[in-house]
């Protein structure tokens, strides 16, 4: 019994679609990766009066070396400015970001909370969900909330 083997055609546009499901799914994970680094900066500032490299570490879970990899790539996104042994500042865009990933996560935690899901578990489940629910969910599950005056 032979395999059949694919068509060069066919091959060639499963290898494309293949292709642009992980360039994706890195864009994808790339832009979860920046909410959360402006997210916990825009945190840090608020409690702290600044956000320092040790410290969104500590916050993230992440080494110094990781942080400031990243920073470099926030920074040459327009999300924030840093210079070395200095603070960590958000610029307008960065602020905005951080706005929307805080509001969204809020929304996301209060929905779960409405569920009876306990605070702990809704937080750490928000962490996940935030990133991947559309405008449109965000927005129903708003006016769910909104309609259970939660």
């Amino acid at each position: 019994m032979s395999v059949s083997k694919p068509r060069p055609a066919r091959a060639a546009r499963m290898a494309a679609q293949a292709a642009e499901s992980f360039h994706r799914s890195r864009r994808d994970r790339a832009g979860e990766i920046a909410q959360d680094y402006v997210e916990a900066i825009a945190d840090l500032s608020a409690d702290m009066g600044e956000a320092r490299v040790t410290d969104l570490a500590r916050r993230l879970g992440v080494t110094h070396v990781t942080v400031n990899r990243t920073l470099s790539r926030l920074q040459s996104a327009g999300y924030v400015n840093t210079r070395p042994y200095r603070a960590i500042f958000l610029t307008v865009a960065g602020q905005k970001l951080a706005m929307e990933s805080k509001q969204r996560h809020e929304t996301v935690v209060a929905f779960l909370l409405s569920l009876g899901i306990p605070k702990k578990i809704a937080e750490l489940d928000a962490e996940g969900i935030e990133h991947h629910v559309s405008p449109e969910t965000l927005a129903a599950l708003e006016r769910r909330l909104k309609q259970s005056g939660k």
